[in-house]
């Protein structure tokens, strides 16, 4: 019977790449020098540092450009209100991976009331999908495409 799982995941190796790279920019860009301006990534937060709330911002579009440059989708991103003290402000920035079970539990809602003839389960933080026809898989995997969850979804383990 083919299937494929429905999953939320990050390129972690693009993404300390992504980040390896703004901290470069942020570096030699003029209006940073001196500012001690930096990105931090440990587990899965992004930490920005920085003096004021105007770098912040501009530091995150410049994270968002490199992310996105190397293919990592930014809806995983959850962004924290910025921490602002005298001389430093800081903001965390979580990088969701994984499917949230009301996420998966709107998923397989979708998929019951498409009338398409697939059959979902949740495993965990991934959705795994059945279905008697590949084409009845491929019309399912475009409906999810086409769903706005609020997170990126790759189709992965695609069986005949």
């Amino acid at each position: 019977m083919p299937s494929f799982d429905v999953v939320s995941e990050v390129n972690h190796h693009e993404l300390s790449n992504a980040i390896d790279q703004a901290n470069r920019e942020v570096s030699t860009r003029f209006d940073f020098k001196g500012s001690g301006s930096n990105f931090v990534l440990k587990d899965q937060v992004i930490t920005l540092n920085s003096q004021s709330e105007f770098q912040l911002q501009q530091m995150y579009d410049i994270l968002c450009n490199k992310l996105v440059k190397r293919s990592v989708d930014i809806t995983c991103l959850e962004v924290a209100e910025p921490v602002v003290q005298m001389k430093s402000a800081t903001q965390n920035i979580t990088v969701r991976e994984g499917i949230a079970t009301d996420v998966a539990r709107k998923i397989v809602r979708l998929l019951k009331d498409s009338k398409n003839k697939v059959q979902a389960q949740i495993q965990g933080d991934q959705v795994r999908v059945n279905g008697k026809k590949r084409d009845e898989l491929q019309a399912a995997i475009a409906l999810l495409k086409e769903a706005d969850l609020g997170l990126p979804l790759q189709f992965t383990n695609f069986r005949d």
